[in-house]
């Protein structure tokens, strides 16, 4: 059986040297890591290989409640890059499985190791095992929008002013989650949409639209904020019905603060 064992590397070069030479790929229990940074590795590609995830819910939900790397997988399922599907019974290992090669991803005292196996019999019959469980797994519907999609709709619903705002608080966060590790997709938008005067109404609306959350949540992420002081508004007359609100930032650090400043003021404030 014949091995090419890489052992040292980062587990984000395991995944590029592995993917650039095929054209169909499966991942199978990948680990939170291994998930999180094949989205990434996959995004950079220009002609990226079609990869099939199969994984259990728990982990998946769990990678998948950052908005950051949600919304990338969104844009790769979109483009029919990466499908992914539920694992019901997992294996021991992460396996990484292409035309070619059958590679086990294992991490020991921190160091990422890809195991290979090139044997032609062994690589097809892992592949047709798969393959199998594939055709019977479950489908898992990605609820995040594709970030493409929340970029250029927010330009063309609220203003370039705003979509670049809300790229500089995105690219200032390293994880967006809202649980206390970084800040959740409504309320990046919120405070995106305060610094720029908004109106909740139109934010809200977008939001909505789009597929990010509903109004309510909105509505009521924006009352929360407000009693903690990081929002405020102010009421703007309209022609027929009940004024709507405008949304501006409620804290002079907040109102100072550049956008790429904005998660880390308003985090220190909620914290």
């Amino acid at each position: 059986m014949a091995n090419q064992n890489t052992i040292g590397s980062s587990l984000r070069s395991i995944l590029e040297e592995t993917l650039a030479s095929t054209s169909e790929a499966y991942v199978v229990h990948p680990a939170a890591e291994v998930l999180t940074e094949l989205v990434d590795v996959l995004g950079t590609f220009e002609d990226a290989p079609t990869v099939r995830v199969l994984v259990p819910e728990n982990p998946l939900k769990d990678v998948v409640d950052d908005f950051l790397i949600a919304s990338v997988a969104a844009d790769l399922i979109e483009a029919d890059v990466l499908a992914i599907r539920l694992l019901p019974d997992a294996p021991v290992n992460s396996l990484l499985v292409t035309d070619d090669a059958v590679v086990s991803l294992v991490t020991a005292a921190e160091t990422p190791a890809a195991l290979r196996s090139d044997d032609g019999t062994f690589v097809e019959g892992t592949r047709t095992h798969f393959a199998d469980i594939w055709a019977s797994a479950e489908s898992y519907e990605l609820r995040t929008p594709p970030l493409s999609r929340i970029r250029s709709t927010l330009e063309s619903e609220l203003g370039s002013e705003t979509r670049a705002d809300f790229d500089a608080v995105l690219d200032s966060l390293s994880v967006a989650r809202g649980d206390g590790n970084g800040l959740d997709e409504v309320t990046t938008a919120l405070l995106v949409a305060a610094r720029n005067e908004q109106l909740l109404y139109d934010i809200s609306k977008w939001g909505e639209d789009v597929g990010l959350a509903s109004k309510a949540t909105f509505s009521r992420t924006k009352t929360q904020l407000e009693d903690r002081g990081l929002l405020d508004t102010e009421k703007v007359p309209i022609d027929v019905g009940r004024p709507r609100l405008r949304l501006l930032l409620g804290d002079e650090r907040l109102r100072l603060a550049d956008s790429d400043e904005l998660a880390d003021v308003a985090m220190d404030l909620l914290s």
